[in-house]
Parts: structure tokens; C-alpha cells; sequence
């Protein structure tokens, strides 16, 4: 069974909506290694429009090569939107999904192949009252927003996780790898 990665950045306050980080060359660098790993991520409306910002950068690329190659890495990767107001998507690589979340999701587990990401805090919060992450990667930038978008502010339950690894960036940005304990 594959598994369900959720992988996000988010600030010491836990500010989430991707404008509050510092992403940098090391940062862009292990999320196009990351991308690389898995067959498939899941979006909400709001995360792929903004996240089809990396189109631009694949028709007119920075002087920075970490987001070229982030920009051919998000363009590669097969996106799934889960949308009730878009029918359509312009992004060859994207298509929007057919069934409903749950359904979906446990269908894309029980294929074989690489992880299933999810990059938008509307479908982790969804997926983690579903019990189907496996996998928090939280990218945590050494920012305390003040205000914006927080990641588990609709979590009513208790959910209790295993610290299974860590990664440091140079810039302060932490990474923490968790699992949920079934308990």
C-alpha cells in the first residue's frame, strides 16, 4: 500500500498559507528531491492556483537554478484538484478528481507505486479526521507570522504523533517527520 505524505511549510505560530515562509536554495532543493519520490499530489482549489505560480518560472526562468528545477519538478509530478467550483484545469499535468476525497484517496493507496503527497491544508485537515496520513512532514520556518492561515486550527481531536525523524536547513528551517501513533 502506498503511502499518504502530508508535506507542508508552515511558521513557528503554525501560519501555513505560503506566504509567510523564507524559502530558500536548500529548501526549493529538498522539495524538488521530495517531488521526485512520489507518483502523484493532491491539492485543494486554492493551493493549485497557487501553485500553478511555477508555470511562469517553466516559460521564463529565474537566475535561481533550485526553483528552475523545483518549477520542472512541480510541472512533472501528476497533480490530483479536489474542487467543487473548478471543471477544468490548463495545467497538462493536472486533472481534477472524480470521486470524493475518501474514495479516492483509498483507491490511490491500494495502487502500487511511489507516495501520494498532499500540499494543501484544507486536504490534510480532511484527510487527518479520515485517518488516511500517514505522514506529516512539517517544513517549519524560523517565522512567527502574527497572523494568516493555521494549519490545525479546525482539529477538534486528539491526535497523538511519533517524532520518526528531523532534517536542518542552514537557513533555521526544520523539518519534522512524524507518524501517527494508533492508539
Amino acid at each position: 500500500m502506498r503511502k499518504l505524505i502530508a508535506a507542508i511549510n508552515m511558521t513557528l505560530d503554525g501560519v501555513c498559507d505560503h506566504t509567510a515562509g523564507l524559502p530558500d536554495e536548500e529548501i526549493h532543493q529538498h522539495y524538488t528531491e521530495l517531488l521526485g519520490q512520489g507518483d502523484a499530489i493532491l491539492y485543494g482549489r486554492t493551493t493549485y492556483q497557487l501553485m500553478e505560480f511555477w508555470r511562469t518560472i517553466l516559460e521564463n526562468p529565474s537566475e535561481e537554478k533550485s526553483m528552475n528545477d523545483f518549477a520542472i519538478a512541480i510541472d512533472t509530478i501528476p497533480k490530483i484538484v479536489f474542487s467543487h467550483t473548478l471543471s477544468n484545469v490548463e495545467w497538462k499535468s493536472a486533472a481534477i478528481a472524480n470521486g470524493n476525497l475518501k474514495e479516492t484517496v483509498l483507491e490511490l493507496k491500494k495502487q502500487s507505486g511511489a507516495a501520494i503527497f498532499v500540499g494543501s491544508p484544507s486536504l490534510i485537515i480532511q484527510l487527518m479526521k479520515l485517518n488516511l496520513i500517514d505522514e506529516l512532514q512539517l517544513c517549519i520556518y524560523p517565522v512567527v507570522a502574527g497572523s494568516g492561515l493555521l494549519l490545525f486550527e479546525n482539529i477538534n481531536d486528539r491526535t497523538i504523533f511519533k517524532l520518526v525523524k528531523t532534517k536542518t536547513f542552514k537557513g533555521g528551517a526544520v523539518i519534522l517527520y512524524y507518524e501517527p501513533r494508533n492508539e
